[in-house]
Parts: C-alpha cells; sequence; structure tokens
C-alpha cells in the first residue's frame, strides 16, 4: 500500500498515486486514528494552491457541516482545489453560499423536490430503466457505466429539467468532461478546457432553455425554477443557471456512481446478493450500505472564517478545512468492520452530507433511482457478475467508476 511505512502526517493526500484505484482508504485509515486532522502542505496538480486540513471521522464532520459560522461555504468555495472550480462560479449556487443567502434560494429550489413530486416520478424511473435494459437484449456482455447507469441518470435528470431525450448525451458528456476534468480519458484538455470550452457551453444551453420556459411555462423543473416565488421574490437569472448547473452535475453523477460501485460489491459479495435475489425488501438496505460505501462526492470543503480549534487542532482563520465523507463513512468507532459490504446493516451515513444548512436536496430522488435500478438489475439479471477489472475515474472528488465491465448472465 502506498502509505506503508510511512509517518502517517507527512502524506500528502493529493499525491496522484494514492487516487489511482479509487479514494485512499488505507491512508484515511490511519488518519482517523492517529490524526484524525490531517495537514497536507502541497498540490501535484495545482502547485499555487494552498494547503488544506482532512477532517476524517465522522463526528469531526458533524460538527464542521452544522457550524457554518466558524466554517463558511462562501469564503472559499466547496471543493479543494479553487483552481478546478472557480470560486465566482461556486459562489453562485448555493451550495456555494452562507445563510442567509444560501436559505433563501435553496428555499426557491426546494419547491421541485417535494415528495410528491419525487413519489410521482417512481413509474417514470423505472420506464426509463428498463427501456435501457432492454437495449442489452441478445447481448453477453456490457459495460454497467455507460450502457446501463449514463444513459438511466441522464435521461431521469433530463426528463426532470425539461430537456428533450435527444440531447441526453450531449449533456452528459458535458457534464462528465467538467467534473472529471482531471482524467485524461474524461477530458483530455483538462480543469482549463472545462472552464473554457464546457462550462460556457452548459451556460449557453440553459440560458436558451430558461428563455423558452419564461415564454411557454410547462411542469418540469427548469420552469418550477423560472417562475418560484419565496416571499415575493423570483430567483434571478443567474442564479437559475447556477441551479440548472448544480442539479445536473449532481443529478448525473451521484446516483450513476453509487449504483455501479454498489453492483460491484454485490458482484464481488455473492452471498449478499444472493440475500437481495431471495428477499427483494432487503434491497433499500443494499441502498444505504452502497451510499455509505461509495458516497459519490469524495469531500466538501469549507473555509475557517476565525482561529478556531477541532480535535484538540488549532486552525486558523482562512485556512481550508475538508471534511471526507470517503473517510467518515467507514469510521470505526461508527460501525462494525466498515470495509465489509452488509445489505442488513441498513446505516445511518454521511453520503449526502452530515447535517446542517448544506445537506443535500436530491437525496430522496437519488435513493428512489438507486433502488429501482439495484431491482431492475437484478430482477432481469439474477446472474450477472465481473467480466474484467473496472477502472476509476481519476478525481480527488468524483468518487466513481469509468468502467465495469460485466458478464450479464453469469
Amino acid at each position: 500500500m502506498a502509505t506503508v511505512g510511512r509517518d502517517i502526517q507527512s502524506v500528502e493526500l493529493t499525491e496522484r498515486e494514492l487516487w489511482l484505484e479509487g479514494p485512499p482508504h488505507e491512508a484515511f485509515e490511519r488518519m482517523r486514528s492517529e490524526c484524525p486532522i490531517h495537514w497536507t502542505d502541497s498540490f501535484e496538480e495545482f502547485p499555487e494552491e494552498a494547503g488544506f486540513w482532512s477532517v476524517t471521522t465522522a463526528d469531526d464532520i458533524h460538527t464542521v457541516s452544522r457550524d457554518w459560522q466558524s466554517y463558511s461555504s462562501e469564503k472559499g468555495g466547496v471543493v479543494l482545489a479553487a483552481a478546478g472550480f472557480p470560486i465566482e462560479l461556486a459562489r453562485a449556487m448555493f451550495i456555494g453560499m452562507d445563510p442567509p443567502k444560501h436559505d433563501r434560494l435553496k428555499a426557491l429550489f426546494q419547491a421541485g423536490f417535494t415528495p410528491r413530486r419525487i413519489a410521482d416520478h417512481e413509474a417514470r424511473i423505472r420506464e426509463i430503466t428498463i427501456r435501457v435494459l432492454d437495449r442489452l437484449q441478445g447481448r453477453d456482455h456490457a459495460d454497467l457505466v455507460n450502457d446501463v447507469a449514463q444513459p438511466v441518470v441522464a435521461r431521469v435528470i433530463g426528463s426532470f429539467m425539461g430537456i428533450s431525450e435527444e440531447e441526453d448525451a450531449i449533456w452528459a458528456k458535458l457534464m462528465n468532461s467538467t467534473l472529471g476534468a482531471g482524467d485524461p480519458d474524461i477530458n483530455p484538455d483538462g480543469p482549463q478546457g472545462a472552464v473554457e470550452k464546457d462550462i460556457p457551453e452548459i451556460f449557453e444551453r440553459c440560458k436558451r432553455l430558461v428563455a423558452e420556459r419564461r415564454e411557454r411555462p410547462t411542469d418540469d423543473l427548469t420552469s418550477v425554477l423560472v417562475h418560484a416565488e419565496v416571499d415575493g421574490q423570483r430567483l434571478e437569472e443567474h442564479e437559475i443557471v447556477m441551479g440548472f448547473f448544480l442539479l445536473m452535475a449532481a443529478g448525473n453523477d451521484s446516483t450513476k456512481a453509487t449504483y455501479c460501485s454498489g453492483m460491484r460489491a454485490l458482484m464481488e459479495n455473492p452471498d449478499q446478493m444472493q440475500l437481495l435475489l431471495d428477499d427483494p425488501s432487503l434491497v433499500p438496505g443494499a441502498v444505504e450500505e452502497s451510499l455509505r460505501m461509495f458516497p459519490a462526492f469524495a469531500h466538501f470543503r469549507r473555509t475557517a472564517t476565525c482561529d478556531i480549534e477541532l480535535h484538540g487542532q488549532k486552525i486558523r482563520e482562512g485556512e481550508k478545512v475538508v471534511m471526507w465523507y470517503v473517510s467518515s463513512n467507514r469510521d470505526e468507532t461508527r460501525y462494525e468492520d466498515p470495509d465489509r459490504f452488509d445489505v442488513r446493516r441498513n446505516p445511518e451515513h454521511q453520503a449526502f452530507g452530515a447535517g446542517g444548512r448544506h445537506f443535500c436536496l436530491g437525496t430522496a430522488l437519488a435513493r428512489l433511482e438507486l433502488r429501482i435500478l439495484l431491482e431492475e438489475t437484478l430482477r432481469r439479471y439474477p446472474k450477472i457478475s465481473l467480466a474484467g477489472e473496472p477502472s476509476y475515474l481519476e478525481s480527488m472528488f468524483i468518487n466513481q467508476l469509468k468502467t465495469l465491465p460485466v458478464a450479464l448472465n453469469g
């Protein structure tokens, strides 16, 4: 392992080799026990970036998440490296704001995510999933990432936002190349290419859609955002555009990431898969265990607004504080045998955040999509098995596989 025999405090979490096969769980395990608030001094990819504190335990992440006065989302952005996602863009989304501005905007977006609105989409999501699986008819092999997960999540979020099915592939490519810009296979032009080419195209396409909904309101989420009011105020156009970007990014990546890693875990643990095949009522528990072990976003960041102490470590005003959900969701003080995939565990976890103002808006939709994807995949292909080595997206932010080759019939 990359950290064996090394002083864990000297390990720089940004070392590329640590992330080539997904999150460095061995390093995080040592940090939780030896230095739960860990300092990384430098970046390989962005040498001009300042270092950061890593928060690795569930209790400490819970503390940071709920104290927005001391740990700001707005001051420095919500991702580890500001160079990877410009601060001006982050601050235009409610995820990159602090209260009270955050609360006003999130309340407007909440209108599109009511329990009834989500529940009304169950039949449609199942229909989309079945239709995608139907395309595999007659095939022995597939890539679950690109043949199943990507087209399903693209159509689900596309139908929510009012995007035509013909544009699904275009939007998926744009979102993948923006969020996965650090992976040369996903975006050969890198982060700079995403900022210069992909993000402007996303904004231009969104503005056209917003203009259409102003002229001709519909019942899709974009129209809800265009016409929603709280205390007599509507969203401004740049707020709608950035909110649209946020929802498209989350809708494209979150469910895809957790579904594929969850399916891999089931194929690697056939006893767990058999439990679901014998008793499909266990699928919701499998969803929660997949979310725990494979949160779609490895981290979110805050910036200290004052000198403060966390878990005995002094943090200075202005320093970055990074909450690693891929670590806290395997915290030994919360979970027995945390690296074991157990569909009966039905755990609480921090895949959607750890409470506080920024708890994920789309939790109900993500859970519904994941449940349907697991149910329909296992119903159609109960003998599905791995047919090659999966590959990881190279990223410290997006925690997902980019390929998952399978034999559909065992």
